[in-house]
């Protein structure tokens, strides 16, 4: 596959055919690839919520700034934060190392000890900007996921995360929302799929050291 082809098909998509599905196997495509996201320390402290139900998709619009797209699309991918990052979460992913690594908890205890303190030191609205900042990753990594399999997306920041943590129970569930990512086929009627891509040129985006 000529993967900056595909990368050039990509567009944020204005419009969906909201009578097209993503199969369950493209989706679960998806799900792998932001659970294999890279992110700060391997933490993961982010959560993808699937949305497939119209209702719901239908209620989130007026607190999507009325962007159609989250009622059209197959989908919405809503991607979360966790809200307590702390001794139990850090603890959580060292136990998981030791499980699959067969790697002896002494040799993991000092840098164990530095994130537990770490995070016990910053304050959260630090801790949230960081959060935030690995899923901003992964919306990256599952958008150009999302190019290869020819599946169509939109990347939103537009919404209020306070309406969509309510409708979902996510307080409860210890989350919040930061972006949305409606997914699923693009309509027909989209002109936006045709617009020409506007970048810089290239020498004016990258920079060489030889």
């Amino acid at each position: 596959m000529d993967i900056i082809h595909q990368l050039q098909w990509r567009y944020a998509t204005k419009s969906f055919n909201s009578t097209k599905y993503l199969p369950e196997e493209k989706l679960s495509v998806l799900c792998q690839a932001f659970n294999l996201t890279a992110t700060s320390y391997g933490l993961q402290p982010i959560k993808l919520v699937v949305i497939k139900d119209k209702k719901i998709q239908l209620k989130l619009v007026e607190h999507s700034m009325n962007q159609l797209q989250i009622a059209q699309a197959s989908h919405v991918l809503v991607f979360c934060i966790e809200t307590n990052i702390d001794e139990e979460f850090v603890l959580e992913y060292f136990n998981r190392v030791h499980k699959l690594r067969q790697t002896p908890k002494n040799i993991l205890k000092p840098f164990q000890d530095f994130l537990i303190s770490d995070f016990e030191n910053k304050p959260l609205e630090e801790i949230e900007v960081w959060a935030t900042k690995q899923a901003y990753l992964a919306m990256g990594n599952l958008l150009t996921v999302c190019a290869l399999e020819g599946i169509d997306s939109c990347p939103m920041e537009g919404f209020a995360p306070e309406k969509y943590d309510e409708i979902l129970g996510l307080k409860q569930q210890g989350l919040k929302s930061v972006l949305l990512l409606p997914i699923g086929y693009r309509d027909e009627d989209d002109m936006f799929a045709d617009f020409k891509k506007v970048r810089k040129e290239l020498p004016n985006s990258v920079i060489h050291y030889n």
